[in-house]
């Protein structure tokens, strides 16, 4: 066996650690996803669409291909040094869609000392 150091790079993820927690990262991997879908020269946006819009669906329209928006979401996550264990979930139910499409969706999320390790949404 052989100690190679702290580890920086694992199964394509960037492990960085700090006094704050560890920072687990696909900064690589979400470089390589953008240029294989050609987005690689987009402007970032803190919401991607205008909050409370209305979708419809119109009959002229291209349907998004939402495989392609899927894999660009959810490629980061930092994990905090706290001082407690608690655990914690939310969870929340409604109607989404279009206007012609409604459909009842659901999601969960649960922290343990206050760090996201489980989440699901349908």
């Amino acid at each position: 066996m052989k100690n190679l150091g702290g580890l920086k790079y694992f199964l394509g993820i960037e492990v960085a650690r700090s006094s704050q927690g560890i920072f687990l990262s696909h900064r690589k991997y979400v470089l390589d996803l953008l240029s294989e879908v050609g987005m690689i020269d987009c402007k970032s946006a803190d919401t991607p669409i205008v909050q409370n819009h209305k979708l419809e669906e119109y009959r002229d329209q291209v349907p998004t291909n939402k495989e392609r928006y899927q894999r660009l979401v959810g490629r980061g996550i930092m994990f905090s040094k706290n001082n407690h264990l608690n655990i914690e979930g939310y969870t929340d139910a409604h109607w989404a869609g279009t206007m012609s499409d409604i459909k009842f969706t659901y999601g969960y999320f649960t922290f343990v000392g206050g760090n996201l390790v489980t989440w699901r949404s349908k």
